[in-house]
């Protein structure tokens, strides 16, 4: 009961974490200017909370099963959103389920290799979840029509959405997410590794 306790906890609690980390993403005011920092943030936060939880249960498919509770906990917050009057897009849910899959296939495909899941696993997480959510954004009708008609009643004034300046600054948002995403996420998969041991 104690070992099914602890998976559940620690299910939840990098499961907020992760949640936190991708404030960026979630509301459409800022899914576009943030895209780079949601990429790097939930890349690395789904490479540690996954690898961490996958190798203390040591079963394949735990990371989906991961990226399922996360999931499911922010359609939960969509919902009340929308219960609250906001419209339907106000929230983009973030894809993870993929990025979970490619991590669980890489454990399996190496026979509970725990360094291959870190560099193979975390490698194809950081590429893979920008592209992802890219074409998740894409699908939304218009941000920033979303993001002036009902803005966040908690977002400090200095924060009110602007244009987004994305393209002046970057050629492309998804390579460099992308990029940082993939650099960042196998020293986090390690993080997670190190935990599991501790």
């Amino acid at each position: 009961t104690t070992h099914y306790l602890f998976i559940v906890v620690v299910a939840v609690n990098s499961t907020l974490l992760t949640i936190n980390a991708g404030d960026y993403i979630f509301y459409t005011d800022w899914a576009w200017t943030s895209f780079v920092v949601f990429s790097i943030s939930q890349s690395t936060m789904l490479a540690v909370g996954a690898v961490y939880y996958m190798l203390f249960t040591g079963v394949p498919g735990t990371a989906t099963y991961y990226a399922t509770i996360m999931t499911i906990y922010t359609w939960v917050a969509k919902g009340a959103w929308f219960a609250l009057g906001y419209p339907y897009d106000f929230i983009v849910v973030p894809v993870w389920i993929p990025s979970a899959m490619l991590l669980d296939l890489t454990y399996w495909a190496t026979r509970r290799n725990k360094h291959a899941v870190m560099i193979i696993g975390g490698t194809l997480v950081g590429l893979s979840m920008p592209l992802f959510n890219m074409m998740n954004l894409l699908l939304v009708r218009d941000p920033l029509e979303v993001a002036f008609k009902y803005p966040r009643p908690t977002l400090p004034a200095y924060m009110t959405p602007i244009e987004p300046q994305v393209g002046k600054f970057y050629n492309s948002p998804v390579a460099l997410g992308s990029g940082a995403g993939a650099v960042l996420t196998v020293p986090m998969a390690a993080l997670g590794a190190k935990l599991n041991t501790w």
